[in-house]
């Protein structure tokens, strides 16, 4: 067992008392009710401080949360505002809302998204994922784009379950959507942090509107962290860990018609730092409670976040930028919209992979640690060319009764370039093997959906997508020149797949009062074809066949008592045929994909507002995921360190992996926050706390009582002074400082990567 300090379980009591419940709210204790997302979410707040309309746009128009019959959660601008002040990437979304986790092995630039347990472990930079990211109505397909930094967005939401009708495409789990504050909207503000680490956190925006028919907006970010773990085998303190990420979107519309509405958009991002950390031999054998370095250099005694033993050069690079331009073309009776986008990618990225310093076992090792090192592992993985294409043409009615429709196709392009090295030493840049990928990707899709609300209260909809998807894949090791293996070079080796598929959705809700709503849906969803082309250590392209899910939903979404309490619950299963799995390493180091027969899920999710008194907010999420691999016969190689296995070995070094939950699911995730906001001279103080809690996961395909981690729990606390202006305030982040394994590497020894340090600072914010 993971040992849990007792201020965490006293944290935990603490705001407990606080609130029971949690979801998009509070834009009233951080003083951002003048943001666009707080006017989104609180459009219609009763005067006496009840929960307002939120408004979504998650069936392609914007509509009430309530009267859609879909699992949909937002994410605030105020909780967004909280989690960036200690310096969080994308990840800090994780657990936010019902059913979603987010982790990463790279760090701040490839984050790993799962919805009810549906997602992708894979690590390579060409790694299919089943929930996709649609950021201001363009599809981000490869995990370099989708760490793209969250600010100045009007709302973020997730939409729970196959979105495959109306959105992109890979999209059988769901999708996390961001939309930005648009030319025209929202106040120009500004906001810097400063906490523990020299952590730094600025953001801002500004905009100019001349008139109804010309409106610029330009808003950046700037995160910052300094170096802050000590490698012990370097002279002086303070050598890893640190970054400076930069991000710029600016956005012009222009209205030359009453009824016609160009936008054009730009957007870039510069990211220099560190890989991610990787801790050797971070688990105790025999149980996963982490283990820090003693004095002698060994693993063993307690653990310090701050602290580590590595060898290798270590950096990661990262630039994307895109151009996109939309068009809106009111006819009357629809509007017809079209979106087209470009985006380019370069990465570099080399780290320390065995986790430590030196080695141990066999004529190449001088010695290391911490603990037992079989080998040294210097590898770097590079992105020197991603471009992706996207155009979407689209006609939707404007009508909001009676037949509504959507129709519409899209186009999609994608080429990618990988290149991976295997160095001779932990400081060398001599490689002793080259592997490299050359993907390109192309998809088409054709969609409709109609609805039709009875005035009975009745609303049914239902749409299809035809998908086309094909992929080509040359792979190649032209240099390999190790004492061992594999120990040769590999020709080019070409692999093609492709499919076609239908999917489509069904669903009703049914309104049994003006507060109270119930709803059903039943959707097909679907993930292309997958190819996996890694030959750093492998001789073959790996490939995987298309997944297709069956979803089964429904729910109840109601306003109570007086409009002072907002309750949304739904309950689904789902059936996944074939799904995509990756097995990750093992003793034969080899990262494969494989096709599961049957995945089989259940749970239900809820999340609640609540206003039972003026200045007084309350909200709170929990989901229940249980996830299942129904796959007779399917096994996949156990860890390369020494392990405990506790699932059957069915030959040697293999284990099944038929009745296993999905790596990376947790059973039970909560959320909940709680804010007061009291008047005192022309402004207000005001107290906001948030905390994120997730049971038990394992890392991996099979399980092993090393490469799991039985609970998370990271809070957050703010207290300020605002105005109608001006904004100060202290804050923390992970403040019971909860000391987590996040992930693992199943490779040479047993090698973790671990949580957020606990952050403390202050902040100052203007708003004009």
């Amino acid at each position: 067992m993971r040992r849990t300090s007792q201020t965490s379980l006293i944290a935990l009591a603490t705001a407990s008392a606080f609130a029971l419940f949690a979801t998009p709210a509070f834009a009233q204790a951080t003083g951002d009710t003048d943001t666009p997302a707080a006017d989104a979410t609180q459009a219609a707040a009763e005067p006496t401080g009840g929960v307002g309309e939120i408004v979504v746009t998650a069936t392609r128009r914007s509509e009430n949360l309530q009267d859609i019959p879909l699992s949909v959660a937002t994410i605030g601008d105020e909780t967004l505002a909280a989690i960036n002040t200690g310096g969080a990437d994308i990840r800090g979304l994780s657990g936010r809302v019902p059913s979603l986790n987010i982790e990463s092995s790279y760090g701040r630039t490839f984050p790993r998204f799962y919805i009810r347990g549906l997602g992708n472990t894979d690590f390579d930079l060409n790694a299919s994922q089943p929930v996709s990211l649609v950021y201001d109505d363009v599809v981000l397909e490869n995990p370099i784009l989708k760490g793209f930094p969250a600010f100045d967005v009007d709302r973020i939401e997730v939409l729970r379950g196959p979105q495959g009708t109306l959105f992109g495409r890979n999209t059988p789990a769901g999708i996390v959507k961001f939309d930005s504050v648009k030319p025209g909207q929202g106040r120009n503000y500004a906001r810097i942090s400063w906490g523990s680490y020299n952590t730094i956190n600025a953001e801002g925006a500004v905009g100019y509107q001349s008139s109804d028919e010309f409106a610029v907006r330009l808003s950046g970010l700037w995160q910052h962290r300094s170096d802050w773990i000590d490698n012990l085998d370097e002279p002086g303190d303070n050598d890893l860990e640190g970054y400076n990420d930069r991000a710029l979107r600016g956005q012009i519309m222009w209205k030359p018609a009453e009824d016609l509405t160009l936008r054009l958009s730009g957007q870039y991002r510069n990211m220099d730092g560190n890989a991610r950390i990787f801790r050797a031999n971070l688990f105790a054998t025999g149980s996963n409670d982490l283990v820090g370095i003693d004095e002698n250099g060994d693993a063993g005694g307690k653990f310090h976040r701050d602290e580590v033993r590595a060898d290798g050069i270590n950096f990661q690079h990262l630039k994307t930028w895109n151009a996109a331009g939309t068009i809106e073309y009111d006819l009357g009776p629809a509007t017809i919209y079209s979106v087209t986008s470009y985006w380019n990618g370069e990465l570099t990225s080399r780290g320390d992979i065995d986790g430590g310093f030196g080695c141990n076992v066999g004529p190449f090792c001088p010695g290391g640690g911490p603990g037992t090192i079989p080998f040294s592992a210097h590898t770097q993985d590079n992105v020197p060319s991603l471009d992706q294409f996207t155009q979407e043409l689209r006609i939707a009615s404007n009508n909001s009764t009676g037949l509504g429709y959507q129709a519409g196709i899209f186009y999609f392009d994608e080429d990618l370039d990988i290149e991976s090295f295997d160095f001779t030493g932990p400081q060398s840049t001599t490689v002793w093997a080259i592997a490299t990928q050359r993907q390109e990707s192309k998809a088409l899709g054709i969609f409709g959906s109609v609805n039709y609300k009875f005035e009975n209260g009745l609303t049914v909809q239902a749409g299809a997508r035809y998908n086309h998807d094909k992929r080509k894949m040359v792979a190649a090791r032209p240099l390999d020149t190790r004492p061992f293996f594999p120990g040769f070079p590999v020709d080019p080796v070409e692999e093609k797949v492709s499919a076609s598929v239908l999917t489509w959705d069904l669903s009703a809700i049914y309104e049994l009062n003006q507060d109270v709503n119930v709803f059903a849906r039943v959707a097909k969803g679907y993930r292309a074809p997958s190819l996996q082309g890694r030959l750093l250590f492998g001789s073959e392209i790996s490939v995987a066949d298309p997944e297709k899910t069956m979803s089964y939903e429904a729910g109840l979404k109601s306003i109570l008592l007086d409009r002072l309490l907002r309750l949304n619950v739904t309950a689904y299963y789902f059936d996944t045929k074939d799904l995509q799995l990756t097995a990750v390493g093992g003793a034969s180091n080899f990262t494969t994909l494989l096709n599961a027969d049957h995945v089989k899920g259940h749970g239900v999710e809820a999340e609640l507002e609540a206003r039972p008194a003026t200045g007084l907010t309350l909200t709170a999420g929990v989901s229940y995921n249980y996830t299942k691999i129904d796959s007779p016969g399917l096994g996949v190689a156990i860890c390369g360190a020494p392990c405990t296995v506790t699932d059957p070995i069915i030959a040697p070094g293999i284990a099944s992996i038929d009745g296993n939950s999905l790596p990376q699911a947790p059973k039970w995730t909560l959320n909940w926050t709680a804010g007061y906001e009291h008047p005192v001279g022309p402004g207000s103080v005001y107290v906001f706390t948030d905390w994120y809690y997730r049971s038990k996961v394992d890392f991996f395909l099979y399980k092993s009582v090393e490469f799991s981690d039985d609970h998370l729990l990271e809070g957050g606390l703010r207290i300020g002074y605002k105005t109608d202006r001006y904004d100060i305030a202290a804050f923390a982040r992970n403040i019971n400082n909860d000391k987590s394994a996040v992930s693992g590497i199943d490779f040479n020894n047993l090698t973790g990567m671990v949580n957020e340090p606990r952050i403390f600072g202050i902040e100052a914010g203007i708003k004009f």
